[in-house]
């Protein structure tokens, strides 16, 4: 079974054909600047190719993709008959679904109705759908949502401490984002634990969030009706008191908008730093000669990793006992300094790092067990992959 699995964002298309037979990606690729000029680059067995090519919206981007995998560049698949099903990655299910759906007339009402949930990305996930359906008529389609593995949290933990009416009436609450991904490190360190335990799992990249999962279950993850909610990230802010928008705006004479994405954009590391939301570009002037921002670039290294080392004692008090903790994503991976960072200080909860081992060059896509042998609690750092976690869905459901 060959699965097209797409992630379409306000300008962007990430796909990847995945046959599930053998479990290879045939090719990926990314439809970047649609709707201003255009850029499309594909990789398949190591071998890279980009063309510029306008695309206005992303059915355009779709039939790019198509003509791509059709041609003699990409030996992925000899027509588009070979593709069974395709898998979308979608932002919000609301409080709609718990598991991905095939994706259904109704379904799509459904989505539609959650626009205001997510106004920059959901519209863009439906124009995929919209796209594929155009192309590839009578292919089944799955929606596999970055909010549904979070759907397991307990009211206490998703309500927020504010008048009933904003939750029943507009629906503001917890979601969670990342789903995809920690329902797939959950899924591996089931495996490598060989039981459904209690984990916390941190993806740090970018974006980042952390779940605690009880028994194969999330019961609380630092992301909130938005990605802005939890951890201080590369250039979100992460919790802040509210009062500070008033502030802000009073300040500057931002709107609301205008404020939100200050703390959304400008905020987070890049924010205070003053350097860039990558914690590469900050950790290479912390760590380098001295310099006017190289205090600032430290501080913000630091802000970073206590903030993420307190989710995890408040989510250890949460689950009782924990038997694993997992870092992922692209600083959670490779980030060896940072892993120290947050896990110094925490022997007393039974977390003890195996510096050797964390200072260790991993192999790409390999896991790797960072904690000690007496250590209570096993770290692991687990690649994520959240293409292949749709495509499974797909396949699930598709059949």
């Amino acid at each position: 079974m060959k699965i097209l699995v797409i992630n379409a964002g306000s300008s962007s298309l990430k796909y990847q054909v995945v046959d599930m037979d053998t479990n290879k990606v045939l090719t990926k690729g990314l439809c970047e600047r649609i709707g201003i000029d255009g850029r499309h680059t594909n990789k398949t067995d190591g071998q890279k190719y980009v063309e510029e090519v306008t695309m206005k919206n992303h059915s355009d981007a779709l039939k790019v993709v198509t003509d791509c995998l059709l041609s003699d560049k990409v030996p992925a698949i000899s027509s588009l008959s070979d593709i069974n099903a395709v898998g979308h990655r979608v932002l919000h299910a609301g409080e709609n679904y718990n598991d991905s759906v095939l994706i259904t007339p109704d379904v799509m009402k459904v989505l539609e109705s959650l626009i205001p949930l997510g106004p920059l990305h959901q519209p863009a996930n439906i124009s995929g759908i919209k796209a594929v359906e155009e192309l590839l008529p009578g292919v089944p389609q799955v929606a596999v949502f970055d909010t549904t593995f979070h759907s397991t949290m307990p009211d206490y933990a998703y309500r927020y401490a504010i008048p009933k009416e904003a939750y029943t009436k507009w629906q503001i609450r917890k979601y969670g984002f990342h789903g995809t991904s920690h329902k797939y490190i959950a899924g591996e360190l089931e495996k490598l634990m060989g039981k459904k335990g209690n984990f916390i799992i941190c993806h740090i990249g970018n974006g980042a969030s952390l779940s605690a999962v009880k028994d194969g279950k999330c019961i609380d993850t630092t992301m909130g009706y938005t990605p802005l909610e939890g951890v201080m990230m590369g250039s979100r802010s992460g919790d802040v008191d509210p009062s500070i928008l008033e502030r802000i705006m009073k300040e500057t004479g931002m709107t609301i908008s205008e404020a939100i994405n200050y703390l959304n954009k400008k905020s987070g590391l890049l924010g205070v730093s003053g350097i860039s939301e990558d914690m590469r570009d900050v950790e290479e002037v912390a760590y380098g000669e001295p310099s006017e921002k190289q205090a600032d670039a430290i501080l913000s290294l630091n802000m970073h990793a206590y903030k993420v080392k307190k989710y995890i004692g408040s989510y250890y008090a949460a689950l009782g006992s924990v038997d694993a903790i997992a870092f992922t994503a692209g600083v959670g991976e490779n980030g060896c300094e940072y892993r120290e960072m947050v896990l110094s200080g925490l022997e007393g909860l039974g977390i003890v790092l195996d510096k050797d081992k964390n200072l260790k060059n991993f192999k790409r896509g390999e896991v790797n067990l960072i904690s000690t042998e007496d250590s209570k609690v096993k770290v692991y750092v687990i690649p994520t992959d959240e293409e292949y976690m749709i495509a499974k869905d797909t396949e699930r459901l598709a059949k």
